[in-house]
């Protein structure tokens, strides 16, 4: 799981890098929001999230950590394609990035309980 992480978290961090250069290329900063939010949640936390488990693999095991990857690589892409339009002026998708959102929360929650309870020497770790 910690590789799949980490090489999902690279395509995300050359998907940010290509929009940040359009961005630049063209004057156009309309989209800055996205850009942050892809190279914060695609490749920084997820390159984090994908050391932490190639470190600790015994916490892949977790089913915790099986929550937390398909809803976090589920509603990571929603919630930026529903950024970009509504960026774009399409207001209708404004409640589904407000769920994207909740759900990167909640898969987020979940990865931060199996790390505050099941890294070594944490409470109930191994």
């Amino acid at each position: 799981m910690g590789i799949k992480l980490i090489k999902i978290g690279i395509v995300y961090l050359l998907v940010g890098m290509s929009l940040g250069v359009y961005m630049g290329a063209t004057k156009d900063f309309t989209q800055h929001p996205v850009h942050a939010h892809i190279n914060l949640l695609g490749w920084t936390l997820l390159g984090i999230s994908g050391l932490i488990f190639h470190v600790f693999p015994q916490l892949e095991q977790h089913v915790l950590a099986k929550i937390y990857f398909w809803l976090y690589n589920l509603s990571v892409p929603l919630t930026l394609v529903c950024l970009f339009l509504l960026l774009n002026g399409n207001a209708a998708v404004d409640p589904i990035l407000g769920l994207g959102s909740v759900l990167i929360t909640v898969s987020a929650a979940c990865f931060a309980w199996l790390l505050l309870t099941k890294l070594p020497g944490a409470t109930g770790g191994s």
